[in-house]
């Protein structure tokens, strides 16, 4: 799943070319890691890209190991379950008896060996039992900026022994008390997005819990199994449907859901600060990037482009990006409000072309 607007990493990060689409951390875009990530466990003939029209191009230039036609762009944003109901058709088209992931395209995970081994056991397990399989990521700290999975008893084991937990309720965003409860218990996972299921599983929880979405389905289906080219049908059955996640159209309401428990390193990235956990610092605690002076500067991060010389004298804990058409200069402790700032920009029209 590759969408998004890009508006958490501006001005690097656009609505044509946003975060997946950028190597916010590493030398490759967060979306060529993704899929690198699961080279030796699923081929590229078999790996789909649901994105959106404005990006699909640059997805297509940016993957050049995947199919073009696996690459879909959706003709209007319906956030995450109209997408799952997409990648449903999709797979059900080539396999009804199908087993897919549903992955986020930019999310860091450094230990691809530990990732694609747990993938595989929920493969297996979706494979055998009639199951919503997610993978819950062990908190390290009290986190707010997630939602959280908690698992109750043991229903089964993967096929290495490690444990399967039936889910027992999926939480928003907490407080800091509530997160701290939640990670002194031992019995919550962050929520990463990241699920397995087979096609009859998943659409009998759409017809289930989701039934426009279902309705849906079943018609876009119906209508490439007559001939009908896939953009036509996206464009008469996507406009309708309800903007929800998947959280709120199944996974929360849904009652046959598991949980395997990550073995390998994750990070969300969400903003500027996180890219400090990925990048090693100087002395002073500058993350840089680029043509880049300093005097007395202290625990800033600094991308610039090379040909432009950006130069810090004197301050401390700042973000300061630097692209051919647009600077951004803010706290560390204020890149929460950049999406703010972000549509603050769209609306003053000349601005415009900086998104």
């Amino acid at each position: 799943m590759a969408g998004g607007r890009g508006e958490r990493f501006w001005p690097q990060s656009r609505l044509k070319r946003p975060k997946h689409l950028q190597p916010i951390v590493g030398s490759t875009s967060m979306l060529a890691q993704t899929v690198e990530r699961l080279s030796g466990l699923v081929p590229p003939s078999n790996i789909y890209v649901i994105t959106n029209r404005e990006q699909r191009e640059a997805v297509v230039e940016d993957c050049p190991s995947l199919r073009p036609e696996h690459i879909v762009g959706e003709p209007v944003g319906r956030d995450t379950a109209a997408a799952v109901a997409l990648a449903t058709v999709l797979i059900k088209e080539r396999d009804p008896k199908g087993v897919f992931a549903l992955l986020p395209a930019d999310h860091v995970i450094h230990n691809a060996r530990a990732f694609c081994k747990v993938l595989q056991g929920a493969f297996g397990v979706a494979e055998k039992e009639p199951v919503l399989v997610t993978v819950g990521i062990k908190p390290t700290d009290a986190a707010t900026g997630y939602g959280y999975i908690e698992r109750s008893d043991v229903r089964l084991n993967t096929e290495d022994g490690s444990p399967v937990f039936n889910v027992a309720r999926f939480v928003e965003k907490p407080d800091k008390s509530t997160a701290q409860g939640y990670l002194d218990s031992g019995n919550y996972f962050w929520n990463a997005g990241m699920f397995v299921w087979s096609v009859s599983t998943i659409e009998a929880a759409f017809k289930a819990h989701a039934k426009t979405h279902h309705d849906a389905l079943s018609e876009m289906y119906e209508k490439l199994n007559e001939g009908e080219r896939l953009g036509p049908v996206l464009d008469r059955c996507y406009p309708g449907l309800e903007k929800i996640s998947i959280d709120y159209a199944i996974m929360e309401k849904a009652k046959d859901v598991v949980v395997i428990e990550s073995a390998f390193d994750w990070d969300d990235v969400g903003e500027w600060p996180a890219v400090a956990r990925h990048s090693d610092a100087d002395e002073s605690g500058n993350v840089v990037r680029g043509d880049v002076v300093m005097d007395g500067a202290k625990g800033n991060i600094v991308i610039s482009p090379s040909g432009h010389l950006t130069a810090l004298l004197g301050v401390e804990d700042l973000i300061v990006v630097q692209t051919a058409d647009a600077t951004l200069i803010c706290p560390k402790d204020q890149a929460q409000s950049i999406k703010q700032l972000v549509q603050k920009v769209s609306s003053v029209p000349r601005y415009r072309h900086h998104l």
